[in-house]
């Protein structure tokens, strides 16, 4: 589905915007075939901890979403933006014995699998998949917009769907053993598969948004959870914001991120994709704030002054 701009002011983390859809088959068949030869060139990125993906200007697209697309009005579509896409990544091992959360790269799908409806003044769609607990977050104009929401045991919704099918939730836990909700993979665990005709309780089925990208939008950050436990998603983006405007080396910017995570403590494994929509950053425009006099009252400057002084 598409994200109209109302919707983008109130997002959470459990919201209905989401919709579940299954991985298109042909599509996942395409990646799997032309994997050795075209995996140096666009801009899909997945994250297999969580499964994230982003795509633009792909027709493919669309055929995922059938008819849930909707374009989110008339002006952009009249701008025609076509985004300056450049993209880095970095990944640590952080407090882990084992690098378990990794990722691949694929880019520009509808380049790479053939698609013949492109034209060079199309709208970009922009889309993120996600199944587990990673995240990704779009900076629109410095602002944080949920690009995905986090499937984890804690989430209202996600629980109703697991205890339907048999699972339960324990200590924060599905089953409790997993502390994610919808994977791809992880079906070792007992109790995971599908019970009956509608699945079991650890879901491989991923969550579908869709935006169209404007010039507002400047970069996109996909991190797997280690990133999220030190990070909120306003924070990275500030994060991110400043180290661009600094050196604009979106690269080395995803190896800040990974070292500064592991400063702040994170025990995980970390991955960071960022994928840059301009060349250079857009100016803020901050808007004026008239002064509030505040003032403390004769008894409250005492107290104040009580406190400090011990």
């Amino acid at each position: 589905m598409c994200v109209k701009d109302a919707e983008l002011d109130n997002l959470g983390l459990c919201e209905k915007e989401f919709i579940s859809r299954p991985f298109n088959t042909e599509l996942m068949n395409a990646q799997t075939e032309k994997w050795d030869k075209d995996s140096s060139q666009g801009v899909s990125h997945q994250i297999c901890d969580g499964n994230e993906s982003v795509i633009t200007n792909s027709p493919t697209l669309e055929s995922i979403c059938e008819n849930t697309v909707v374009i989110e009005n008339k002006q952009n579509q009249l701008e025609n933006y076509v985004p300056n896409i450049r993209s880095g990544e970095w990944s640590d091992i952080g407090g882990r014995q084992h690098m378990e959360d990794t990722h691949i790269c694929i880019e520009d799908l509808a380049k790479n699998f053939g698609s013949q409806h492109l034209d060079a003044e199309a709208i970009s769609f922009f889309g993120v998949t996600n199944a587990g607990d990673c995240r990704a977050v779009l900076s629109r104009l410095g602002v944080a917009v949920q690009m995905s929401k986090d499937h984890r045991p804690g989430c209202t919704r996600e629980r109703r769907r697991v205890e339907s099918l048999g699972g339960y939730i324990d200590d924060g836990y599905l089953n409790g053993q997993l502390g994610v909700t919808r994977a791809l993979g992880d079906w070792h665990i007992e109790g995971m598969k599908e019970t009956n005709e509608l699945g079991g309780p650890l879901s491989a089925e991923p969550e579908l948004k869709l935006i169209t990208l404007t010039k507002e939008d400047e970069f996109l950050i996909i991190g797997s959870d280690g990133i999220w436990d030190v990070f909120t998603s306003q924070n990275a983006i500030d994060f991110t914001r400043r180290r661009l405007q600094e050196h604009n080396d979106v690269h080395l910017c995803c190896k800040e991120m990974v070292e500064e995570a592991i400063k702040r403590g994170a025990i995980d494994n970390l991955t960071v994709v960022i994928v840059c929509f301009h060349s250079e950053l857009l100016p803020i425009v901050l808007e004026h704030r008239s002064r509030v006099r505040r003032s403390i009252s004769a008894e409250g400057l005492h107290s104040l002054k009580c406190l400090l002084e011990g």
